[in-house]
């Protein structure tokens, strides 16, 4: 199926043609269409082009609307205001008919087009650090980047997931070191290892080597000996290595499951899957001119970023004692996408404080050619998580608090917040859809702040019924499902010929602006454009639901039409949602 021109693309082609009949020398040019309280649309393009044409703008604006076609087909009628805007009203026929050809799309798409010309994009996002437990601040990467990662493919795009998972560095060396004298310490008694098992395993090792390190001169030795094995890629050390990174995965799998969110195996390539590069990436560094030595360390200067004492700031790319620190690992990544993975874009869902670090890795990588006009990288920065009293969100005793526990306490909030309502619901569902309703509140309430602001994580405004919550998207789904279903042997159609109220009309124009916002929150990587399209979505459906009886309606024809209108709103916030990697229970 082909996607559905949506109403307000239609309009702007319409008025388009009558501006450049109007105004030969207007052709292409933009009539800037929007939504309006005034009416259904309003274009305000007309007073820029009078201005360049040295007209009258309501004098060329009342021309303009006589070179406009009215009807039943499009356009019911259009009227000059103020100083020379169109208010544009959209006839009830188009609205039906439109939707009618959204809904019928076999594909489940509603009509979203896809990019005529996609790209490759490699995506980074979701990137724990092995033997460590994931908090709080892991949480913005991993929600933000599978809700991209949705847009992105639903609109067209080749996408390439990337988890650089924090596997490599000297603080392994203790922790081999330790397994390595103590052997049995990472051994499962049972096949199956939950991944809370798993990280209680990791944590204990990893205090027992910590302490020794601390307190043992001769330990610290060796385990500072180890890292050089772990670097020259002894076999045995690798092996031990190893033992560490697969029981970090039991864990990330179980953190992300938990998530309800898809992390493949083959997508997480850590640190270490560039080591092989590193060497490389110096030498090229350093043969161009890019990056030079300074105190033994290979560097890159740059004219703008200076430290408090007025002296450069260099990127170290390889420090004097022989080590690599992150950017070589972070340039080596872009040389693999670039050149093996064939990126166009590369994005790098990463916390805002790291904007320093990326600004000036992707300015090197431009001064080496790995990045240029058709290779562009960007990264989509967030903002912290703060606690109720606006500080960084920390537990009473000043840690950082456990992901896990964070998400088994939104689910406990959810499952009571469904018991309370639920009415035929088994103890199984209600656990089900706690989950459902916690993790997608969580999710959402990260999703629906524009990712580069702070946002306050609160349970209590989260699982509320009231507001801008998923749980209140959720209940306006299973509320239209549950009329679908009692609405039995009545099968919502459409019916064009049909007279639409206000609210009917202000939910259908909304409804068919899906597919234009859906466009613009994968281009603009902004899921928060979407929660906040899904939201409204939601209201209008509540007004509509307040004021149009739908099983009760006047005749059998509104009554299957106001049933059509649920559907499809019920098929949007479920498309929806999904892009935004929230689940929509059909009961609650």
């Amino acid at each position: 199926m082909a996607s559905v021109t949506s109403l307000s693309d239609n309009v702007q082609q319409h008025l388009a043609s009558a501006l450049s009949a109007t105004l030969p020398e207007a052709a292409g040019a933009d009539p800037l269409l929007r939504r309006s309280d005034r009416a259904d649309f309003q274009a305000n393009g007309i007073l820029a082009l009078a201005k360049k044409a040295k007209a009258n703008p309501r004098e060329l604006a009342t021309q303009v609307v006589s070179h406009v076609v009215t009807g039943d087909e499009l356009i019911k009628d259009v009227e000059v205001s103020g100083p020379g805007f169109l208010n544009v009203r959209i006839a009830d026929r188009a609205i039906t008919a439109n939707l009618a050809a959204r809904y019928a799309d076999e594909t489940g798409r509603l009509g979203v087009p896809t990019a005529a010309q996609p790209g490759t994009t490699v995506i980074d996002y979701a990137q724990p650090n092995v033997a460590k437990e994931m908090h709080v601040g892991h949480l913005r990467s991993a929600v933000i980047g599978d809700s991209v990662v949705q847009l992105l493919e639903f609109t067209g795009e080749n996408v390439v997931r990337r988890h650089h998972i924090g596997d490599w560095g000297t603080q392994f060396g203790m922790l081999i070191q330790y397994l390595d004298e103590h052997p049995h310490e990472l051994d499962h008694k049972e096949a199956q290892v939950t991944g809370e098992e798993a990280m209680s395993n990791l944590d204990r090792l990893y205090k027992a080597a910590r302490k020794l390190f601390d307190s043992d001169e001769e330990f610290k030795t060796r385990a500072r000996r180890r890292v050089v094995d772990l670097q020259a890629g002894d076999p045995h050390t690798l092996a031990m290595w190893q033992k560490f990174v697969d029981e970090s995965k039991i864990y990330f799998f179980s953190v992300f499951e938990k998530l309800d969110m898809e992390i493949r195996d083959p997508d997480i390539v850590g640190e270490s899957g560039y080591n092989d590069m590193l060497a490389e990436t110096c030498r090229l560094l350093e043969e161009s001119g890019v990056a030079v030595r300074s105190e033994g360390a290979l560097c890159v200067f740059f004219d703008d970023i200076k430290g408090p004492d007025g002296n450069p700031v260099p990127l170290i790319v390889q420090k004097s004692d022989g080590g690599y620190g992150y950017a070589a690992t972070d340039l080596s990544a872009i040389r693999d996408r670039v050149f093996n993975l064939k990126a166009n874009t590369l994005l790098y869902v990463v916390d805002a404080r790291q904007a320093l670090h990326f600004k000036m890795v992707f300015e090197t990588a431009r001064r080496a050619g790995w990045l240029n006009e058709d290779v562009t990288a960007f990264q989509l920065a967030f903002g912290t998580v703060l606690g109720k009293d606006g500080k960084p969100f920390k537990t009473r005793e000043g840690e950082t608090v456990r992901l896990v526990d964070l998400l088994d306490e939104a689910i406990d909030r959810a499952s009571a917040v469904v018991r309370e309502k639920a009415q035929d619901l088994s103890e199984e569902e209600i656990a089900e859809r706690g989950a459902q309703v916690g993790i997608g509140a969580v999710k959402y309430a990260d999703l629906s702040t524009s990712a580069n602001r702070d946002y306050k994580f609160d349970l209590d405004q989260m699982v509320s019924l009231n507001g801008d919550t998923s749980v209140y998207l959720q209940y306006a789904y299973a509320r239209i499902q549950s009329i679908l279903r009692k609405a039995g042997e009545t099968r919502p159609a459409a019916h064009p010929e049909l007279e639409l109220t206000e609210a009917e009309r202000a939910l259908g124009l909304h409804a068919d602006a899906f597919a234009e916002t859906v466009t613009e929150a994968a281009a603009e990587y902004a899921p928060h454009k979407l929660a906040a399209y899904l939201y409204q979505l939601a209201s209008l459906y509540t007004t509509f639901y307040d004021k149009c009886p739908v099983l009760k309606a006047e005749t059998p024809a509104q009554v299957e039409n106001r049933l059509f209108l649920c559907d499809i709103t019920a098929r949007t916030l479920h498309r929806g949602m999904a892009l935004l990697g929230i689940r929509t229970p059909e009961k609650l």
